[in-house]
């Protein structure tokens, strides 16, 4: 025996009248209810509110955050350090000799710009697990609806074979006893 309407689900899953329901859990009963899918994706629904300059956060901590960037970028430093220091201070046209101040400026500016843009990426990301449990809790809670609805859907169904089972034995017995 099905539930068949969202007040009788609220009642029996959930203990209390649709009346008291928030708006999340009433959302979810009719779409149990409609048979409609009520779960999203968080990344695309994080992607639909981004804006521009928290996309190219996102972007600037994924590459400035990489394997590929740490390694790419030591041996731009190493190639800096030794063209400046062997090869072009060989010819006395050394841009940036030791103690290489101009490319300390550089790494100053570059840290300065980068730390942040990573932490509005961190805030980003701390916005997005906050998207994913508020959009968990919807999916949980029809998951645990459902659960219940199987459960009573098999306890009824036990119930019936047992009543059924009672009565064959019932009979068996009376026309034992005939006998």
């Amino acid at each position: 025996m099905a539930l068949s309407s969202p007040t009788e689900t609220a009642r029996r899953a959930l203990g209390k009248p649709l009346a008291d329901l928030d708006e999340e859990e009433r959302q979810v009963l009719i779409d149990i209810e409609s048979g409609s899918i009520s779960t999203r994706d968080v990344a695309d629904a994080a992607d639909e509110t981004a804006t521009l300059g928290e996309k190219l956060a996102d972007r600037v901590a994924a590459v400035g955050g990489s394997w590929g960037f740490i390694i790419g970028f030591s041996v731009i430093l190493l190639g800096w350090m030794l063209l400046n220091s062997d090869v072009l201070g060989y010819f006395g046209l050394a841009f940036d000799p030791y103690p290489y101040i101009f490319l300390n400026l550089m790494l100053s500016t570059l840290a300065a710009i980068q730390a942040p843009v990573i932490m509005m990426s961190q805030n980003r990301q701390a916005s997005k697990d906050r998207l994913a449990a508020s959009l968990d809790y919807p999916t949980n809670l029809r998951a645990e609806i459902d659960i219940l609805r199987l459960h009573h859907k098999l306890d009824v169904t036990v119930i019936e074979r047992l009543d059924s089972l009672e009565a064959k034995i019932d009979g068996l017995a009376k026309t034992l006893a005939r006998s």
